[in-house]
């Protein structure tokens, strides 16, 4: 039997006035979901600037401290190649 899931999306604006409200919104979400794992659903994202790597890497952050593993799914191919420029996208690993 898989591991139990929570499941987080990101809306489809994270620009840096979002940023603190959504940090709020899926460390709740994070809170509220049993399960060892959390999926991010990056699918949505389509404005955003580097803002949504923070938010990612606070959720990564809140789902440790809850003895969650954090996996990103769907991430967008810009968000990518600046988590990448950043040398975080290791810490951001892709959900299968």
């Amino acid at each position: 039997m898989a591991p139990a899931q929570a499941m987080l999306v990101l809306p489809a604006e994270l620009m840096h006035e979002q940023a603190t409200a959504c940090c709020r919104m899926l460390a709740q979400a994070l809170r509220a979901q049993p399960g060892d794992q959390a999926v991010a659903d990056a699918s949505a994202l389509e404005r955003f600037d580097s803002s949504a790597l923070a938010v990612l890497l606070d959720c990564r952050r809140e789902a440790l401290a809850l003895g969650k593993r954090l996996l990103v799914s769907r991430m967008p191919r810009r968000l990518h190649d600046l988590a990448m420029l950043y040398g975080v996208a290791d810490l951001l690993p892709s959900a299968p």
